[in-house]
């Protein structure tokens, strides 16, 4: 499906597609950013309790692993994990005409 956005600028002084560009490129760092810091956090909760990610919500989901504060935790970073990198690729593929 392709989304188009239409950016108008009452001023003619400054072409605006530089700063979106800019805008863009700033808010992929940021992302990129978001994306390292929540794969760190989950790396924290794999060393805590010695399984990995994966198999953490295999477990949640089988019923083998108890739902705690922890894992409710665990679950939302995978979560955030999840939408940052959809946000980033489609960010990244978009085009500026």
């Amino acid at each position: 499906m392709l989304n188009q956005v239409v950016i108008q600028s009452q001023t003619g002084k400054v072409s605006i597609k530089p700063l979106v560009e800019i805008a863009v490129r700033n808010q992929l760092k940021s992302l990129k950013h978001g994306i390292e810091r929540t794969k760190e956090q989950l790396a924290a909760f794999e060393q805590r309790f010695g399984i990995s990610t994966a198999e953490m919500e295999r477990r949640l989901k089988a019923g083998s692993l108890e739902e705690t504060l922890e894992t409710i935790d665990w679950c939302m970073e995978i979560e955030a994990l999840r939408l940052l990198e959809e946000q980033y690729k489609t960010l990244s593929e978009a085009s500026i005409d």
